[in-house]
């Protein structure tokens, strides 16, 4: 019988540390803000041939597009594309 009850704290202890142990919550990003940064992302690649999303961009990679995306998002819709100052 005592084994049963240290087994069940036990048991519970570790649930605890679990729960305890799940990060917190990321917040959502605006739908405005997603939609300028699609905006601008998709001005920084352009399609290969317009139309065709198939065709891939004329410029960079898809990994390269969703790492200004992400850039562009965690600016808050303010990228610096490196052109003039």
């Amino acid at each position: 019988m005592v084994f049963r009850c240290k087994a069940g704290a036990i048991a519970v202890g570790l649930m605890c540390l679990a729960g305890a142990a799940i990060p917190g919550r990321a917040s959502a990003i605006t739908a405005e803000l997603a939609r300028t940064c699609k905006a601008l992302t998709t001005k920084q690649f352009p399609l290969r041939e317009p139309g065709n999303p198939a065709a891939g961009s004329a410029k960079g990679s898809g990994r390269d597009q969703t790492a200004y995306f992400n850039k562009c998002v965690t600016n808050n819709g303010k990228v610096d594309d490196g052109g003039s100052k």
